[in-house]
């Protein structure tokens, strides 16, 4: 084994380790989430109705594709395309600003109708309502931050393939990112029946 496919080896597998760690917070949100699922099920199935399911499906649409532009741009830069491999890059991160924007609207059109944590108007509604609403900004929240922080880490990987220290024998650092990324959008993926499809 070469020097460089040891440190592909040692890169990958951290990067591995790290997303069993993030997948540990996670999954430790749903299963707060499924404890008090279970004490306030009506609770739950009434705020997840006030929630707006178009801005949750669009949003699922959005990530989807955007994963499949990060897929996509990791085949394209170990044939050595160059170009693509920016483009679909700079779709991704697109994509990302687009899931954020529509997100952004979301929070905003709730805080309007007085839907936040320890609001007065959630305060003096049932607990589980409560409690299903304070959950929702947690965990739409640090997903948030994860979409901001793999946007970044994307940008930056383009600007690192622009400039070709990641080429087509070279690119391990843009598969780790893109696996953070399908994380990102896998999260989205249990948070969106979760909050948005809940009976």
């Amino acid at each position: 084994m070469s020097h460089l496919e040891k440190d592909s080896f040692g890169a990958k597998l951290g990067m591995w380790l790290f997303l069993f760690t993030e997948m540990l917070l996670f999954g430790g949100v749903f299963l707060l989430y499924s404890v008090y699922l279970t004490r306030y099920p009506k609770e739950f199935g009434l705020g997840g109705r006030q929630l707006d399911l178009v801005y949750g499906a669009t949003n699922t649409v959005v990530l989807l594709t955007s994963s499949l532009f990060a897929a996509m741009s990791v085949t394209a830069i170990k044939t050595g395309a160059k170009k693509l491999t920016l483009g679909l890059l700079s779709g991704t991160v697109g994509c990302a600003f687009i899931f954020l924007g529509i997100k952004y609207l979301e929070w905003s059109a709730k805080f309007h109708h007085g839907i936040y944590p320890n609001s007065p108007k959630l305060i003096a509604g049932p607990p589980g309502e409560s409690i299903f609403f304070s959950l929702y900004y947690l965990t739409t929240g640090l997903h948030g931050i994860h979409v901001i922080v793999g946007a970044v880490l994307m940008s930056w990987t383009a600007v690192m393939v622009q400039k070709e220290r990641l080429n087509a024998s070279d690119n391990v650092t843009l598969e780790n990112v893109t696996l953070y990324w399908h994380l990102v959008d896998l999260v989205w993926i249990f948070i969106f029946p979760l909050y948005y499809l809940i009976l």
